[in-house]
């Protein structure tokens, strides 16, 4: 079981936040920039508006889960932020799993 690279400074929050390239759905935005590495790094944001610590850190542990376990199709060479939304409490694994993949058919990556 491969763990995942996680993205933690500020500033690197706020440099693929800056950059403006992401995916949303209902439940979550996915933001992604290029960060000329081999691998693939992962940030999870959530905020007080989406609920008590309890339901957040399910969230970020629901996000974390199925990054994990879908790694193999996120593109290397980029960092990725998932932000959760309102609208993603009571979500089970499966249909976050569903959102994330849906949003991932969207990225327009240049892979080459």
């Amino acid at each position: 079981m491969s763990s995942l690279t996680k993205i933690k400074k500020n500033g690197d929050f706020r440099k693929i936040y800056n950059s403006r390239k992401s995916v949303a759905d209902r439940n979550m935005v996915l933001y992604f920039l290029s960060n000329n590495r081999e691998d693939c790094r992962f940030g999870f944001t959530v905020s007080k508006k989406v609920g008590n610590a309890v339901t957040r850190n399910r969230v970020r542990r629901l996000f974390g889960e199925v990054c994990r376990l879908n790694k193999e199709k996120f593109p290397n060479g980029y960092d990725f932020i998932l932000l959760a939304r309102r609208e993603i409490v009571g979500l089970n694994f499966y249909q976050i799993e569903e959102g994330l993949l849906r949003l991932l058919k969207k990225i327009k990556i240049n892979r080459g």
